[in-house]
């Protein structure tokens, strides 16, 4: 702030401070302002220190000079000659953490920053904080709240708003610094460690609270309805510069919890009253209403007994997890005008598994499908399948395509075309290996590494030609004996790749990847024929739009892909 401190005349150093007096008196009257020489530590990364003398009652001596017949029509040499509703905007414009080291310039710099409209534009522009607090009092806080409300009947409309903080004499500069700027490192998109289910967790600012949003994939095998989700934890000021961690988990209204930032990147939640998970029924009626809201269905509605298995076990491992979790930042995946699709979030079908969260990501020449949510046999953070986009499938008319047999020789041919390939290369490796070593043979590597290139520019404009070639879209049909949860599937296709997908026994036992064929159906939707299980999964596009939660780079992507996936094994 030394530039401020210049032109309003107050700097560090004595000799600004006389040389500013000196002009003052110079014309013709007493400076305004006084010095700031406060030395009090800054509190929360210097953001609360603009906040601290809040109750402090200050006093500026002197008043601003008139000005003189000459000085009438000159500019101002100093921020302190501006109207203070103009200071206002200029400080309104600056980051929120910059204020505070703003407020030490002088007592004038600190009265005009205790000024709301400052703090308001601050937690509007940065955390997109709605702008009528009293309207936010009558409607609930948030359109999502009254959601949260609307969900638990309980809950009746009188105890719901005696919860809610009094708005009346809430200031922004204490939502700025005591709620948003104190807890701002766990907005974004998150994945809970629940062992090999995971889960999608979306901290985000909701009115003038941070919620916790879990979503969950529509009930199986909808796979095209939209997200749902529910609130598991909420910050809030319930008094001024306290903030208030509540738990949202259960059917008895918002609780005591707590909030810890163990690391960067990672956080975890606790309750401190977990009796209020608990239902009156004990723990069938806990497992029936679990089951209507996680299934859409009753355990008499499902014959099948191993999915009745998979659901009870699912039930009894995550409820220990009902007082306490840790999660793990995840990013959505970049995207390039390359890409065969946008990449993003697909919720897809996995037989008795149910439906589950994966995230499509490209990579040059393959794209990969990262589990976020998992099940005993593929856990979360896993990746379920692998598309090689350097090798398009052309399927056979409709009539052979309805023969398994003739499908499964067409990718089985991929297959060892692509086993071949992977043995050239490695070959290749050796050699130029082998070249770098030999000091007799110094042009062997650019020859070798020219006809790499050669290569793999031949394997491109293959892989272009082949889709130039392609039709548009073409008919499309599942081979007979090929099971689908979701028998509405798109009856036609825009491209297909060969695969592989990851099958593994109970408890992710001997892992292997399996042939498999990749089907674009559209922008929002694929497919993907896992051959050796006879079995087709449909993928759906999630279409929400997830805040603060865009990687900062590519390679911070990829390191979290590759912790996620080893946190899982």
């Amino acid at each position: 702030m030394a530039v401020c401190a210049r032109l309003c005349g107050v700097g560090p150093a004595r000799g600004c401070r006389r040389r500013g007096a000196a002009r003052e008196q110079r014309r013709g009257g007493d400076g305004d302002s006084e010095p700031d020489t406060d030395t009090e530590p800054e509190v929360d990364s210097g953001v609360a220190v603009a906040a601290e003398d809040d109750e402090e009652t200050e006093r500026i001596e002197g008043s601003r000079p008139s000005a003189g017949p000459a000085e009438a029509g000159r500019a101002p040499l100093s921020l302190l000659e501006l109207p203070p509703e103009l200071l206002v905007q200029i400080f309104g414009s600056l980051p929120g953490t910059d204020l505070p080291s703003l407020a030490r310039v002088c007592t004038t710099f600190r009265r005009i920053l205790r000024t709301d409209t400052i703090w308001r534009r601050r937690c509007r522009e940065e955390y997109g904080v709605c702008e009528n607090l009293r309207k936010l009092e009558i409607t609930g806080v948030s359109c999502r709240d009254v959601y949260a409300k609307r969900i638990n009947p309980r809950v009746k409309s009188g105890r719901f708003m005696k919860i809610l903080p009094d708005y009346e004499h809430m200031e922004y500069r204490d939502v700025y610094t005591c709620l948003l700027h104190r807890y701002r490192h766990i907005l974004g998109l998150w994945q809970p460690d629940i062992g090999p289910y995971g889960g999608l967790l979306n901290v985000v600012v909701d009115g003038l609270f941070i919620i916790g949003w879990m979503y969950l994939p529509p009930h199986d095998p909808h796979v095209d309805d939209p997200m749902r989700f529910k609130p598991l934890f909420r910050i809030h000021l319930m008094e001024r510069k306290c903030a208030t961690v509540e738990c949202m988990y259960g059917h008895k209204g918002p609780h005591n919890g707590h909030i810890q930032i163990v690391k960067k990147d990672e956080f975890s939640t606790k309750c401190n009253q977990t009796d209020h998970h608990r239902m009156s029924g004990g723990r069938q009626e806990e497992f029936r209403t679990w089951l209507r809201e996680e299934w859409g269905r009753t355990l008499e509605d499902i014959f099948h007994e191993h999915m009745q298995e998979l659901i009870l076990m699912k039930f009894i491992y995550t409820s220990q997890y009902d007082n306490c979790l840790t999660y793990r930042r995840i990013y959505l995946p970049p995207s390039s005008p390359d890409d065969l699709i946008k990449p993003g979030l697909f919720k897809g079908t996995y037989g008795s598994h149910g439906l589950e969260i994966v995230m499509l990501s490209f990579h040059g020449r393959k794209a990969k499908g990262t589990k976020i949510t998992g099940d005993p046999n593929i856990p979360a953070g896993q990746q379920t399948v692998e598309i090689d986009l350097a090798h398009p499938l052309r399927l056979p008319d409709i009539e052979n395509l309805r023969d398994f047999s003739e499908l499964s020789r067409i990718v089985l041919e991929v297959q060892e075309q692509v086993r071949r390939e992977e043995q050239e290369e490695e070959q290749r490796q050796e050699g130029e290996d082998r070249s770098q070593q030999a000091a007799s043979q110094p042009a062997a590597q650019p020859q070798g590494g020219g006809e790499g290139a050669e290569g793999e520019e031949t394997a491109a404009g293959a892989e272009g030609a082949a889709q130039d070639k392609a039709p548009a879209s073409q008919p499309f049909v599942l081979p007979m004996g090929v099971i689908s949860r979701n028998e509405d599937y798109p009856r036609t296709c825009r491209v297909c790749f060969y695969g592989t997908g990851l099958i593994a026994g109970h408890g992710f036992t001997s892992p292997e990847r399996t042939p498999g064929v990749f089907v674009l159906f559209d922008d929002d939707r694929f497919g993907f024929i896992w051959l050796e299980l006879k079995s087709f999964s449909l993928y759906s596009r999630i279409k929400v739009s997830f805040q603060n939660a865009e990687a900062p780079s590519r390679e911070a992507f990829d390191e979290m892909l590759r912790n996620i996936q080893s946190l899982a094994t």
